[in-house]
């Protein structure tokens, strides 16, 4: 279980608060305004912001004195932040060893992952010879590899078109959903929270409230999540 305990976070003269937790094995999307504190929120969790109060706990361990690398947590990006001049394969090894030379275990497990994404035959391209959903799933492959507990997804398919940005959700569900993980997924469309989504925490305000079951809250948002959502 992940545990946000009177956390405080600042940026300037930017704060927010959240006190909160989310169930192991649970997708969790975090909806709300630009500028809310949605990635924010993330970075915290995955320790690259320090909270100014408060604690963050996964299974009642705090994990405020580890470094990011040692957090049980996976994070995908917008952007992927695949190395251009690393083939594939070795962007998704990296999961597995700094080493650019993987042994015959490592490839395996990395053609393992690239078949359950759609990539089957094409860890020895370059990422710039992918369409922008192979590499969308050449980053979800890296994260699959990494096999953390929790998983934080900033919008990694937003540049994506509405229907590619749905395929990509959808594998998502399927590949990192199930086995014990915890997905945290940061979207600006209620429709993707609605997607694969249980429940949903609101951010705005200078404040993250706790989940709530995602179509409930949508069917009847509170005033301030009505706003947001133009009704």
């Amino acid at each position: 279980m992940l545990a946000l305990e009177g956390l405080r976070l600042e940026q300037g003269a930017f704060a927010l608060k959240a006190d909160l937790t989310v169930a192991t094995g649970a997708i969790v999307a975090l909806i709300g305004p630009s500028g809310a504190g949605k990635s924010t929120l993330l970075a915290a969790i995955a320790g690259f912001l320090k909270p100014v109060a408060g604690r963050v706990l996964w299974d009642g361990v705090d994990l405020g004195g580890l470094a990011p690398g040692e957090r049980p947590v996976a994070m995908l990006f917008q952007e992927g932040n695949l190395f251009p001049h690393l083939s594939v394969a070795e962007n998704i090894g990296l999961a597995l060893t700094p080493r650019l030379r993987l042994s015959e275990a490592e490839r395996a497990r990395v053609a393992e992952v690239l078949g359950r994404v759609g990539l089957d035959g094409l860890g020895d391209r370059l990422p710039g010879d992918l369409s922008g959903g192979q590499q969308s799933r050449a980053a979800l492959a890296r994260v699959l590899l990494q096999d953390r507990p929790l998983v934080l997804l900033d919008e990694p398919f937003a540049a994506l078109g509405p229907g590619l940005r749905d395929e990509m959700l959808a594998l998502t569900a399927e590949v990192l959903g199930g086995a014990g993980r915890t997905l945290l997924l940061v979207s600006h469309e209620p429709r993707e929270a609605a997607r694969i989504a249980g429940e949903t925490i609101f951010v705005a305000g200078g404040r993250a409230e706790a989940p709530a079951p995602t179509e409930a809250l949508l069917a009847d948002p509170p005033p301030a999540l009505r706003e947001y959502l133009g009704g």
